[in-house]
């Protein structure tokens, strides 16, 4: 079964846990958080099980960072989408302001977090074993994209920039050493203001160093 046949398949009282937010629970313990911590590690067990047996070449490094890509909050986020889970917790608010229904609909850590909750409340119904193939699905691009493209640092932060409406520009404050060894350093600026510098031997690797940097303060902020 693909992954939203199995949400629709929850019991009643357990699927609206998935989609009810912290905000408009009696109690937090009532909200989808639960589900969310317990959902992060299905994910991470789910994810780390598949690239150990596709990938039996890899040492643990790269298996761990292929990993961490395809189960951050950018990666749950772009399956949540896709799934349209935010329409669902958009349906099941209750009598909440439509402008702040929107704000959490389109929340990325809002989606993220309901991936992550689903799966936790597939795991409590089914246990590991049913539910793991359609977690792999779900992800199937996410761990393309880090297999074949990671970690293209600018990419990431220009995909992300493009959702927040922002945009990124990148500059080279210097260029120091020999002609044969060369130390560029660069800065990613988003929306005209520093967000990252980095240091590499090209102007790409540098300009990469920056956009990590920058990235890294996006996805925080």
């Amino acid at each position: 079964m693909q992954l939203l046949e199995l949400i629709d398949a929850l019991p009643r009282d357990l699927r609206a846990r998935v989609f009810t937010h912290a905000s408009w629970a009696e109690a937090r313990s009532e909200s989808y958080e639960r589900l969310e911590f317990l959902g992060d590690s299905v994910l991470g067990l789910a994810i780390a099980r598949e690239l150990y047996e596709r990938f039996p070449e890899f040492p643990e490094g790269k298996l761990a960072k292929l990993r961490a890509h395809i189960v951050s909050r950018q990666s749950c986020a772009v399956v949540g989408r896709r799934l349209e889970l935010a329409n669902r917790l958009a349906a099941a608010a209750p009598d909440v302001p439509p402008d702040e229904v929107d704000r959490l609909a389109t929340s990325r850590n809002v989606v993220s977090a309901l991936v992550e909750a689903a799966l936790g409340a597939l795991y409590v119904e089914n246990g590991f074993e049913p539910i793991q193939p359609a977690i792999v699905a779900a992800f199937q691009d996410r761990i393309e994209y880090a297999f074949t493209r990671h970690v293209d640092y600018k990419t990431e932060l220009q995909e992300e920039l493009a959702r927040l409406g922002s945009k990124v520009s990148y500059s080279v404050l210097s260029v120091d050493g020999p002609p044969h060894e060369r130390r560029f350093t660069a800065a990613a600026a988003i929306d005209g203001e520093e967000a990252g510098v980095g240091e590499g031997s090209s102007k790409k690797a540098a300009e990469q160093e920056a956009a990590r940097e920058a990235l890294a303060k996006v996805r925080v902020s």
